[in-house]
């Protein structure tokens, strides 16, 4: 079973207040991706934040409203999503109200050795790296891959750092 898990690929994290030039690049590799290489299914996080935002200890430590429920920026790419409709995969958007999403052994995944699950998305030092981490935690006999050049982290520094954690913790990085 060949699984991509595409990590908040919003408007707000491409376009928006926290949007970056790499985002945006990589929002356009994803799309090609998604042309070229199989999946039998495509799972999407969706970071999703409501009114009381700023007042949680992430909104505290990063005061800037972002991925509010029903909003533009909490949206999918729309490139994105033209890509997977074309594509014909089956795929299902989660909700998450953190970095990590911890309700992976709900979610149609068996974890199997047989089983592979490729991540791409933003932002590598934060969500891409907790799920992965979640993910090789809950099913350490599947294949986890962060295919690096479909992902983007805050800085490129801190991208290059998330990919380095990620190796040390048996993620293949490609």
């Amino acid at each position: 079973m060949k699984t991509l898990i595409i990590v908040d690929m919003q408007n707000d994290f491409i376009t928006g207040p926290l949007g970056t030039p790499e985002a945006r690049e990589v929002e356009d590799k994803i799309v090609e991706w998604l042309d070229h290489f199989p999946y039998n299914r495509i799972l999407l996080t969706r970071d999703t934040h409501d009114e009381d935002y700023l007042g949680t200890k992430e909104g505290k430590k990063l005061p800037i409203i972002h991925c509010k429920e029903k909003t533009l920026g909490w949206e999918f790419s729309d490139k994105i999503m033209q890509a997977i409709k074309a594509s014909n995969i089956h795929w299902f958007s989660i909700y998450k109200r953190a970095f990590g999403f911890c309700g992976w052994e709900d979610v149609p995944l068996r974890g199997r050795e047989d089983d592979e699950i490729d991540i791409v998305g933003v932002c590598t030092d934060i969500c891409v790296i907790s799920n992965a981490l979640i993910l090789k935690s809950q099913y350490p006999e599947a294949t986890i891959r962060v295919i690096s050049f479909l992902c983007a982290g805050t800085t490129p520094e801190m991208h290059e750092k998330a990919l380095d954690v990620m190796r040390s913790c048996q993620i293949e990085v490609i």
